[in-house]
Parts: C-alpha cells; sequence; structure tokens
C-alpha cells in the first residue's frame, strides 16, 4: 500500500532504519575483524553492541505502536555498505583500510542521525510521545558515536601511511 498520510510516511521510514540498523549488526562485525588498530576495532565492537540496543528500542517502538516489526529495504545503508566492500575489495594496505573503515563508519552515523532526526520529528508530531523518546535516545547514541569517530580519526598517525 502507498503512503498517504504522515503516519505511513513515519512508518516507512521507521521499518527503513529498523532494516539498517539490522544490516549494520554484520557490518560491524566485518569492520571490526578487518581492523588492525586495536583502538578501532573496540569502537566497531562497542558500536556493535549499542547497534543492538538500537534495534530492541526499535522493537519497543513497534510494540508501542502496536506493529510487528517490519523491515524495509534501506538503499542508503546498502549503498554505504556496498561502497565499503568494494574498497575492501581492492585489496588496499592495512593501515589505508583501518583510515577507510572509519571514513565508512562516519558516514553510516551521518546517515543514521539523519534518519533517527527526521523519525523523532514525525513521532513528535504525531504525538507519540514514547516513540519520540525512544528515537531521540537513539539519536543520541548515534551522535556520540560520530564524536568518538572523528576522534579515532583525528588521533590517527598518518604518518604511516605514504603519500605519493
Amino acid at each position: 500500500m502507498a503512503p498517504s498520510d504522515l503516519h505511513d510516511l513515519f512508518m516507512h521510514n521507521l521499518e527503513d532504519i529498523y532494516y539498517a540498523e539490522n544490516e549494520l549488526l554484520d557490518a560491524l562485525d566485518e569492520l571490526e575483524s578487518q581492523t588492525e588498530s586495536e583502538e578501532i576495532a573496540s569502537a566497531f565492537s562497542e558500536h556493535r553492541e549499542e547497534t543492538q540496543g538500537h534495534v530492541d528500542r526499535l522493537e519497543e517502538a513497534f510494540d508501542i505502536l502496536g506493529k510487528e516489526p517490519e523491515r524495509e529495504e534501506c538503499e542508503g545503508i546498502e549503498g554505504l555498505i556496498e561502497e565499503h566492500e568494494e574498497f575492501a575489495d581492492e585489496d588496499p594496505t592495512q593501515d589505508v583500510l583501518d583510515v577507510h573503515n572509519l571514513i565508512a563508519a562516519q558516514k553510516t552515523e551521518h546517515y543514521e542521525i539523519a534518519a533517527y532526526g527526521t523519525l523523532a520529528m514525525l513521532a513528535d508530531r504525531l504525538g507519540e510521545d514514547e516513540v519520540g523518546d525512544i528515537l531521540h535516545e537513539n539519536l543520541e547514541e548515534e551522535k556520540d558515536a560520530l564524536d568518538e569517530l572523528a576522534s579515532l580519526a583525528e588521533d590517527f598517525d598518518y604518518g604511516q601511511i605514504a603519500a605519493d
């Protein structure tokens, strides 16, 4: 059924981010296993645990709304994952891959922040305060994750990567 009102739009986007978060669970495992830097790998591991919490909260939101959790394929996340996989398949040096993984994770956080920000706003407009609180909580955790990734990127020893 085609979305025809604000509630339909909200549900479409809720299903979209639910799909995205589930896909990111596997993607974060891959990032962790590909990354040699213990500090960066640890950040991916911690964020995977946080992402599982986001999935759990989204399932709670569906329950509050009286809906079964459903997934709407998220082309945005699929594109980000595919972009990362294509780069990793080019067999970059380990240091370059570590930096690329940080960049890929930051891009993903920006996407999630945009998704949760608009979802929280829609929940607020629809009067779904409890669901809005859940979405705001996920949003704040995504912002914190982006800050952590940005800090890791700032502190990375770029001198170890030779420039041509």
